[in-house]
């Protein structure tokens, strides 16, 4: 998947989660839809979040992906946050299938930008980062179906019932689409403002994190730079559902082996998401 743009101007990459040098590290912070299909109107509640972050090109740039789970609630990573020394940030949400160029014809959703204040990076990868946040949309979306959060534990209940092994999930967002291998060092193929799906497959389950495969030597897709905030429902193709388990937050390699999601299910995430939406 990928990131968008500003105001009739070419898309260009957040550092934090576009840079191909910070992709090449062991843990990337911030990913996009590899080995994907174009999206189309599938996921129409998974939208892109856009701010002017580039001081070098006029208008809106993309940032992160996210999703809607009230007409006036946008659900992404608090990592995203525009200036983290500011509070109530102000961004833009488009939910347009493609956002590259952004242009007068672009559909954008004004709203305030809250993290999670517990929201901390630093926090070691087995520790609870917090790592989420959702922008309130100064006017609720009209004709788009917002997606179903989890049941609390949902997902520790399916590893109890030994069926979690086995299942697929389906990331959503804009970010980068592939990783190109050969000849040298690798490259990322640049964002083209198209919202892309993926299917992954299992593969752990910590406290705070649902770890999935995106190796595709094994058919598998998933981010890479420009999905975070991007949702990962439960199951895929015909067993698709509409459950958001988990967020794209980080991932190991260079888009291509696992993606590190934040979970949804936990105590910690529902206690922030409980103060702007009704959870099931």
């Amino acid at each position: 998947m990928r990131n968008p743009s500003p105001m009739s101007k070419r898309i260009v990459r957040l550092p934090i989660l576009g840079a191909l040098a910070v992709m090449l590290l062991l843990v990337v912070p911030a990913q996009s839809v590899t080995n994907g299909e174009l999206d189309g109107n599938r996921h129409p509640h998974v939208g892109a979040l856009l701010f002017d972050w580039d001081p070098t090109h006029a208008g809106l740039d993309q940032a992160c992906s996210g999703i809607l789970i009230a007409p006036n609630v946008f659900l992404t990573a608090a990592h995203c946050d525009p200036d983290r020394s500011v509070a109530n940030d102000e961004v833009w949400v488009s939910f347009d299938p493609d956002v590259d160029p952004i242009t007068s014809a672009t559909t954008l959703y004004h709203g305030v930008f809250l993290p999670d204040p517990e929201f901390d990076w630093n926090h070691p990868l087995g520790n609870d980062t917090h790592d989420l946040a959702v922008v309130l949309l100064d006017t609720p979306v009209a004709g788009i179906t917002p997606a179903q959060l989890p049941q609390a534990g949902l997902l520790d209940q399916l590893k109890a019932a030994r069926v979690l092994n086995g299942l697929k999930f389906t990331a959503v967002g804009y970010g980068i689409s592939a990783v190109t291998f050969g000849g040298g060092r690798p490259t990322a193929t640049p964002e083209d403002g198209a919202r892309r799906y993926a299917v992954s497959d299992f593969d752990a389950l910590r406290p705070a994190w649902l770890v999935l495969s995106q190796n595709p030597h094994t058919g598998d897709g998933g981010s890479c730079a420009g999905d975070s905030g991007g949702p990962h429902f439960l199951g895929a193709d015909a067993t698709e559902t509409d459950i958001v388990v988990s967020t794209t937050v980080t991932g190991g390699g260079i888009c291509n082996s696992t993606s590190v999601t934040y979970r949804l299910d936990t105590e910690s995430a529902r206690s922030f998401l409980g103060q702007y939406v009704t959870l099931p």
